[in-house]
């Protein structure tokens, strides 16, 4: 089977980490109006959330530092004669904040210095909006202010247009009109195009400042909301839909395509909103359900989206918001954090962190990220000047200095290569004394293949004196003591008792037995004769058989011993019988004997 290949990423052990509940934001009334918005939005410093409140609409800004449950009664931003449907945070003040309502207006507002929640004070005052901006004729479903340019707000409303509005005049000199109610809007990172979804299933990219859509096309084919967001410096924006049989999907386009690239992929069958968010950091994209608990993340990259992992919770979120990159703890190598809505009554921040054990910062998975400087301000962007922000080091932040700010363009420098130990000129080594291989030296002869054969058959070779006299017989096998042969038929029982005390060592006469194995064994100087082979490996056959017939002649001589052994065994034990029988009528004669001289010597 093929071999599996994982792709290298920095980011493909990322997970999710939520916040135990004590230290969420508790206590909440979050608003419970059904228009499709994220309901929830956060900078380094703030956190705003709708309202549910009584006699007009509100909302509330939490400062981050503040977990926990939070005072029944708390200072609310009012104003709105009608529900708050959307809130967005200026990208270059943490203390204004613009709002869209249902009363079709939109206010600006400007969070107090030293805000906080808990006041002693018996009667609290709500915060008043600092700026007006009347146009629209219907609810303002979406505000958002443009990533680059300063006080340059874009507003969508039920009257089918898109406002940008210069706050500091209070004016909107341009308006992007549409066919049908606006779904959402995105800025690219230069602030010059937007992306916008409508209810009439078109995606539409503007040029904002020629008021005209420079690329329209068809988008997700399903009833329900679709959702667009720019992918950053890229010149690619995502969506997130619906198909015709209701499943969720996810588009990667590129401006002036009318298909999107690869087609759409298909995400579930959840009948939930996909409310997309782009991390321009770590090119990654994360895709959170509006009424499950998942969040699902993706890398960027050659052109087309990677799925890394998906974050997963029992606790369905209405809203969601995620920290601006340059709000994120660095120190617990986290590159994300989001605030998300739990059963309309708390909100819970949830870490996305890389595992790594390192105590330095890690350049690698934090580039720069957007500062707080915007790179044209609200007039020359109306008259045509284009830029991207000024970044700042994250580094500097990790050190606990003031932010250093760096070029839009800029990029971390790579890591130099700790250069290289001097080399050392390699003497020639002194290879190790290894034994010689066979294949070394010439092959042995045939006459020493003999020799070695011959001694080796020498070792099973029964040798035997030709005198035949008392020395013991030497064998590999064993080694037999040569009896004394006797005459079996010999009754004469004075003689016998010697051999009677030495019977328990009897040992066959292998004289007799012996003679026949001279006739096979071969001696040393008989197996030199032999005659030689012509080839080594004949002489070495020829060898083998001799020392198999040396071996079967062997036990043949064995066996005859054995049978020997078993007729001396019977001659013996009927010897022992006619012993026993003459000595014990001697016995007799001799006590009768002295029981005769006994009594004659009493008489």
């Amino acid at each position: 089977m093929a071999g599996r290949f994982v792709r290298a990423s920095k980011y493909r052990h990322v997970f999710g980490k939520p916040t135990r509940k004590e230290f969420c934001y508790d206590n909440l009334h979050i608003s419970r109006n059904a228009w499709d918005t994220n309901l929830v939005k956060v900078n380094p410093e703030y956190l705003s959330v709708n309202w549910d409140s009584s006699g007009g609409g509100a909302f509330a800004v939490i400062p981050l530092n503040e977990r926990g449950k939070l005072p029944d009664q708390i200072p609310l931003f009012r104003g709105h004669t009608a529900t708050v449907l959307d809130t967005d945070w200026n990208p270059f003040n943490d203390h204004i904040i613009a709002s869209g309502s249902e009363d079709g207006k939109v206010f600006v507002w400007e969070v107090p210095r030293d805000f906080t929640l808990h006041t002693d004070a018996e009667d609290i005052t709500d915060v008043s909006p600092v700026g007006k901006l009347a146009g629209h004729s219907r609810k303002v479903g979406q505000v958002l202010f443009n990533p680059a340019a300063e006080n340059i707000l874009a507003s969508a409303s039920g009257d089918f247009t898109i406002k940008i509005w210069d706050v500091g005049t209070g004016q909107a000199p341009l308006a992007l009109k549409h066919s049908d109610i606006v779904q959402s809007l995105s800025w690219n990172a230069s602030g010059t195009m937007l992306v916008t979804t409508s209810r009439d299933k078109k995606i539409r990219v503007w040029d904002v400042r020629q008021e005209k859509p420079v690329h329209e096309a068809a988008g997700h084919s399903g009833a329900k909301n679709s959702r667009a967001v720019w992918m950053g410096e890229h010149n690619r924006f995502a969506t997130t839909g619906f198909s015709r049989m209701s499943e969720r999907q996810i588009g990667l386009w590129e401006p002036g395509r009318t298909e999107p690239i690869g087609g759409f992929t298909m995400l579930d069958s959840i009948s939930g909103v996909c409310m997309p968010f782009w991390d321009e950091g770590s090119n990654c994209l994360y895709l959170a359900g509006k009424g499950d608990g998942n969040i699902r993340y993706y890398e960027y990259e050659n052109d087309k989206f990677e799925f890394l992992s998906e974050y997963k919770s029992p606790d369905p979120q209405r809203g969601i918001a995620f920290l601006p990159r340059r709000g994120i703890n660095v120190h617990e190598n986290e590159i994300m954090r989001a605030y998300k809505t739990v059963n309309d009554s708390y909100i819970e921040p949830i870490s996305f962190t890389v595992p790594r054990r390192a105590e330095t910062f890690q350049a690698d998975i934090f580039p720069p990220a957007v500062g707080t400087k915007p790179a044209v301000g609200a007039q020359g962007w109306l008259g045509g000047k284009t830029g991207i922000p000024a970044k700042i080091d994250l580094e500097s932040i990790y050190d606990g200095s003031a932010p250093k700010e760096v070029p839009s363009d800029y990029k971390p420098p790579a890591q130099p290569a700790p250069a290289p130990a001097p080399v050392k000129k390699e003497e020639p080594k002194q290879e190790a004394q290894k034994p010689a291989p066979v294949t070394r030296g010439p092959p042995p002869t045939m006459n020493d293949q003999k020799t070695s054969i011959s001694n080796l058959a020498n070792k099973f070779q029964d040798t035997e004196g030709d005198d035949q006299d008392d020395q013991d017989e030497t064998s590999s096998f064993e080694e037999i003591s040569r009896p004394t042969q006797r005459v079996a038929g010999r009754n004469d029982p004075k003689p016998l008792p010697v051999p009677v005390k030495t019977q328990p060592a009897p040992a066959p006469e292998p004289a007799k037995v012996a003679s026949p194995a001279k006739t096979p064994t071969p001696t040393t100087a008989s197996t030199a004769a032999a005659p030689r082979s012509s080839t080594p490996s004949v002489g070495v056959e020829a060898s083998l058989d001799q020392i198999k017939q040396l071996l079967e002649n062997q036990a043949k001589i064995i066996t005859v011993q054995n049978d020997k052994i078993t007729q001396l065994v019977g001659e013996v034990e009927s010897l022992k019988k006619k012993v026993n029988t003459s000595g014990s009528q001697d016995q007799s004669e001799r006590i009768r004997q002295l029981e005769l001289e006994l009594e004659e010597a009493r008489s």
